[in-house]
């Protein structure tokens, strides 16, 4: 399984390198989880602003490569919105590679409505490292592994409720230290919260693009008026970024903020944030997948082999 640890298939939601995903897959079923893919329907998650063109490679590995018996294709939007037993609401995720803000009624999605930023989880980390070798040039902190610098935004960071008054004011940051494997402690300060903080202002990284909070009201606004009070009414979170403490809170306040500043002073969104929301795709994918009523959802193989790929648009789109 070492090899599935290496391989990076995917980059800002999108798959960037099919050969590696193949043999990914394949190894996860196979090497990890010990089944045998001819034996067991599959269901794929993408990503919302993921090219349609992607699906008839997914559908081509899955049935030509693996020969799974049938497949379904869902939006992780979509399956995200699922786990918490809605099919109509704003799924607002936030994962390794990429956040989307995503309006769904009654189980589809609204594409023109849909926007993304490619600030996420792995952004982070890298800022968080620049941050440590900033602040600790002496320790040459470039060589901590990938994995030991998650860990400690994970375990340390979290997201400012007033990040220009905190950066301002020392008394308010909250130190902690912890020590490397060579003996050096490392103090963290500002980094804490200095950290998430390219998730609401991208500017920090050089991007132009707003933040999280604009691109969730845009969603709301470009959404017919007759959907916006009831999507509003269920906003849902997910993706291991969104787990920062202070996260929901910073993003409840600039969401109201926005509707007040654009004239939408009566639209209150309500935020769901389940304790489970880092795995809320994959929850979400399973309890639909689980319904008597969605077995009638997958695509056989002798279904593709009939009509080709055009049905996995005609069926999933």
């Amino acid at each position: 399984m070492g090899g599935v640890a290496r391989a990076h298939p995917i980059k800002h939601g999108v798959v960037v390198d099919w050969e590696a995903l193949e043999g990914l897959w394949e190894r996860l079923l196979v090497g990890g989880l010990r089944v045998c893919p001819e034996q067991w329907p599959v269901l794929v998650s993408d990503s919302p602003s993921a090219p349609p063109a992607g699906r008839d490679r997914i559908a081509e590995l899955l049935f030509e490569t693996l020969a799974v018996p049938a497949c379904h294709m869902a939006s992780t939007a979509l399956l995200a919105l699922c786990s918490t037993g809605a099919f109509s609401g704003l799924a607002v995720e936030a994962g390794a590679g990429v956040c989307h803000a995503t309006p769904i009624y009654a189980g589809h999605a609204r594409h023109e409505a849909t926007f993304r930023l490619d600030v996420a989880g792995s952004t982070l980390s890298r800022y968080l490292r620049d941050l440590l070798v900033a602040a600790c040039p002496h320790l040459q902190l470039q060589a901590l592994p990938r994995k030991a610098i998650t860990q400690l935004k994970k375990r340390y960071c979290y997201v400012s409720l007033d990040f220009e008054g905190d950066l301002r004011n020392p008394d308010r940051h909250h130190p902690v230290s912890f020590c490397l494997g060579n003996g050096y402690s490392v103090c963290l300060s500002s980094e804490r919260f200095r950290c998430p903080e390219p998730i609401f202002q991208p500017s920090l990284l050089g991007q132009a693009r707003p933040g999280l909070p604009a691109l969730v009201f845009r969603a709301l606004q470009k959404v017919p008026a007759t959907l916006r009070k009831r999507l509003a009414d269920t906003v849902v979170l997910a993706g291991g970024s969104t787990l920062f403490p202070g996260f929901t809170k910073r993003l409840e306040m600039e969401l109201e903020a926005q509707c007040r500043r654009h004239g939408y002073g009566a639209l209150r969104p309500c935020l769901v944030a389940a304790p489970g929301r880092g795995t809320a795709v994959w929850t979400g994918g399973s309890m639909v997948a689980s319904l008597r009523s969605f077995q009638c959802r997958w695509i056989t193989r002798a279904m593709y082999q009939e009509c080709g790929s055009r049905l996995v648009h005609e069926v999933f789109d």
